[in-house]
């Protein structure tokens, strides 16, 4: 079965800027694209069951069912924009955003989702469905960041970035990251960020001497070039280049955001006992915050 993409669609032009980069994406890939709008609680009213007062039902009011008609189908317009041959479809979920996007995002492709919707000042702080989907969904997510959705347009400049640890996380975002980079011919740059080793004496923590520096360097290089060769075999027409930094991860990563069309990342599954969903760690938190570019934040597989 041929999964779609999924984009989450409001009234925003937020909304509207995912749906249209979701759109071009969509036709890389050669999916259909599907658009869902999630119709939460905000937008039901209290109605009483006539003939038995005290009793009340929640339902869908007219208005707020042309209100979500309205929504998918302009987010419709704003995908064939350009794109006549597109699969588009629409569907509309009685229930909240983010364990409405999760569900679908079981049936897809990967989640596309605005760094802001309605509620602009919430979401530009990535405090609810953003963060949400992209702590816990099974598919991989990107978030459109760059600039709060002005600049996140593909292709301007034609690289695709991919932050690779030393965990086994790695592994699904690097073989994302080719494919993505594959579909349009573009330069794939892994980063892996190495630190030098830190002597300590009297005086204080110290930088160690040269010798050791070039040695972490070399672990780092060496590191770098094992993560990625399974997934570049499998690629092999995919321009990759290795760059490994001296630095902290964070700032490596962003830094990197800042010429990079995509930003790719790796989430670690938890453990049982932990319950559901992903931990998505410090680096990902910053990047889903201030990345140039958007993030595509994607789950080890099982």
């Amino acid at each position: 079965m041929e999964l779609p993409l999924v984009v989450g669609v409001d009234d925003s032009e937020h909304s509207l800027r995912a749906v249209a980069w979701a759109a071009d994406e969509a036709v890389l890939r050669g999916v259909p694209l599907r658009l869902v709008h999630a119709a939460s609680r905000e937008d039901e009213e209290e109605t009483a069951l006539p003939g038995e007062p005290g009793r009340f039902a929640f339902a869908f009011a007219s208005a707020s069912k042309e209100r979500a008609n309205a929504v998918v189908d302009a987010a419709a317009r704003r995908a064939r924009r350009g794109h006549q041959d597109l699969r588009v479809s629409v569907r509309v979920r009685n229930e909240e955003p983010v364990p409405a996007l999760v569900r679908e995002g079981r049936n897809a492709t990967a989640l596309v989702v605005a760094s802001r919707g309605r509620s602009g000042v919430v979401e530009l702080l990535l405090g609810s469905v953003s963060l949400g989907v992209a702590a816990r969904a099974d598919c991989p997510v990107i978030v459109l960041r760059g600039s709060h959705d002005n600049q996140a347009r593909a292709g301007t400049r034609q690289r695709v970035v991919v932050g690779v640890g030393e965990g086994p996380e790695c592994a699904a975002a690097v073989g994302f990251a080719c494919a993505e980079a594959e579909r349009p011919q573009v330069t794939l740059e892994a980063v892996r960020a190495w630190r030098r080793p830190v002597r300590y004496d009297a005086s204080g923590p110290a930088r160690s001497p040269e010798e050791p520096a070039s040695a972490a360097r070399r672990r780092a290089a060496d590191g770098l070039a094992a993560a990625l060769r399974g997934a570049v075999a499998d690629h092999p027409s995919v321009a990759v280049l290795q760059h490994p930094v001296e630095g902290f991860v964070r700032r490596a990563l962003l830094d990197a955001s800042y010429r990079a069309d995509l930003l790719v990342v790796g989430a670690r599954r938890r453990r049982a006992h932990l319950g559901p969903g992903l931990q998505l760690g410090r680096v990902a938190h910053a990047l889903l915050h201030h990345s140039a570019c958007p993030v595509a934040v994607v789950p080890q597989r099982a």
